[in-house]
């Protein structure tokens, strides 16, 4: 389930408590987490509605001006069912507390080498996306497949995975580095720039 950047912090704020969908069943389940940009947010309750008693109210808590405005972010066909989903935040989201930890510790800093050692093994990617990202924030996934050996849907899949691990943000068009990303960078040039020769050895010819 996708919350538009508004909604999502309203719910967080505790603004806004329920959601419309019309959909062709039930794509959610009470109880289920998802993401958001303001945080978790949890599926409380699910429920079908006559379309034609959804009021004007209903439209307010759920953080619309009018009805109209409400019904204009419908899809499907009008015979579809729509849906009442409670909702609540739960929780920041993780990644967002990963992301702005710029205090790496060695370990850190080894634990990241290893995972775009991995990432790097079998199309070289990862480092070469964190280097353009680190000249070009905002940058988009159009513009970062150049030169890459991956088109713009696998790229931005596999962006997904750097993000996870606190490297990357999502912006509303584009990517940036983390704080924990330039953390990453500054460590790695700091210490390519005093042990050329032992960090080329730990990480091997297939890093790069």
């Amino acid at each position: 389930m996708i919350l538009t950047d508004r909604i999502a912090h309203a719910v967080a704020a505790g603004e806004v408590t329920v959601a419309y969908r019309r959909w062709k069943r039930p794509r959610v389940k009470p109880g289920a987490t998802f993401r958001t940009v303001a945080g978790l947010v949890r599926v409380e309750t699910i429920e079908s509605v006559p379309a034609g008693e959804v009021t004007e109210d209903d439209a307010r808590r759920a953080g619309y001006a009018s009805l109209d405005d409400l019904t204009a972010t419908f899809r499907g066909v009008e015979v579809d069912p729509v849906f009442r989903i409670g909702l609540s935040w739960v929780a920041p989201d993780a990644r967002d507390a990963l992301a702005a930890d710029a205090d790496l510790t060695p370990d850190d800093v080894a634990s990241i080498d290893a995972l775009l050692d991995r990432l790097d093994a079998r199309i070289p990617w990862a480092r070469t996306t964190l280097a353009r990202l680190q000249r070009e924030p905002g940058i988009t996934a159009d513009s970062l497949t150049e030169g890459l050996p991956v088109g713009k849907e696998s790229l931005k899949r596999r962006i997904r995975t750097l993000k996870e691990h606190g490297l990357t943000l999502s912006l509303q068009v584009g990517y940036e580095l983390s704080d924990r990303g330039h953390a990453y960078l500054g460590a790695t040039d700091q210490q390519e720039q005093d042990f050329p020769h032992d960090r080329g050895r730990a990480r091997g010819s297939g890093a790069h």
